[in-house]
């Protein structure tokens, strides 16, 4: 398992070089990316901006939008947020079928010997959760012959930027209709620093790979003429959604 380590690399940066891994490289990784900036919104490949986002107030402040290359729902991430990503062969772990399900569980009894000491650590459908509190969100990409697990840890948000999000439509039953701040919680009021989270990351693949830590310059200076479907969602695109809302709305009054 070869292992990239960073901090606040921009997300989009990132979800390039993880497509780019997942595409062009048949070897197992694990990126570690310790915060992002700026505040981004990151989204699925299928969601629909106008169903998850507040655009206006998006377009108000200039938050950048996201469209990732995988599946999984919208999350507003900035330096508060650690990142963990998994892309791997299908046939890396013995047993393990290369199907979402398999994956979450195979994903959840990792990181249960990560979190089991510091709270009751659940995974609850496609979250991890401190009791029925989430503050992991994950994500999925399935290929051929390779697949791609990202997770987005909440070491610390800020309530504000939540008001960014919708509630989707399509919740976790274990939500229970609660909003953003009674569903979420933050894992500084259960771990002693990012770095006991990180580390307990790297010494869990330990226990079942060879960790082989790479160079992360070495690594970006790689393919030059990928070009990755993860996308920046432009100013324009997102006032034309609002413009076509609005109009809508005047034909139905």
């Amino acid at each position: 398992m070869r292992l990239v380590t960073m901090s606040r690399m921009p997300i989009l940066q990132q979800l390039h070089l993880e497509e780019q891994l997942l595409r062009r490289t048949s070897d197992n990784w694990c990126i570690i990316n310790d915060g992002t900036a700026p505040a981004t919104i990151v989204m699925g490949v299928s969601g629909r901006v106008s169903e998850l986002v507040n655009i206006q107030l998006v377009l108000r402040d200039k938050v950048p939008i996201v469209r990732r290359f995988s599946g999984g729902g919208t999350v507003i991430v900035d330096q508060g947020t650690v990142f963990v990503t998994f892309i791997c062969n299908k046939n890396v772990v013995a047993g393990l079928q290369p199907f979402p399900r398999d994956i979450m569980s195979w994903s959840g009894q990792l990181y249960g010997k990560v979190f089991d000491r510091f709270g009751e650590f659940h995974l609850r459908e496609n979250d991890y959760a401190f009791s029925h509190r989430k503050f992991g969100g994950n994500a999925q990409s399935i290929t051929k012959n390779r697949w791609v697990h990202h997770t987005s840890f909440l070491w610390d948000y800020d309530v504000k930027n939540m008001d960014y999000l919708k509630i989707p439509k399509r919740a976790p039953e274990y939500r229970l209709a609660r909003n953003h701040t009674d569903f979420l919680c933050r894992m500084k009021e259960y771990i002693p620093s990012r770095s006991v989270f990180t580390d307990g990351v790297i010494a869990a693949l330990g226990e079942h790979f060879s960790v082989q830590p790479m160079d992360l310059q070495a690594i970006l200076s790689g393919d030059e003429e990928f070009v990755p479907s993860t996308k920046l969602l432009s100013q324009q695109y997102l006032e034309e959604i609002v413009s076509s809302k609005e109009s809508l709305e005047i034909i139905e009054s």
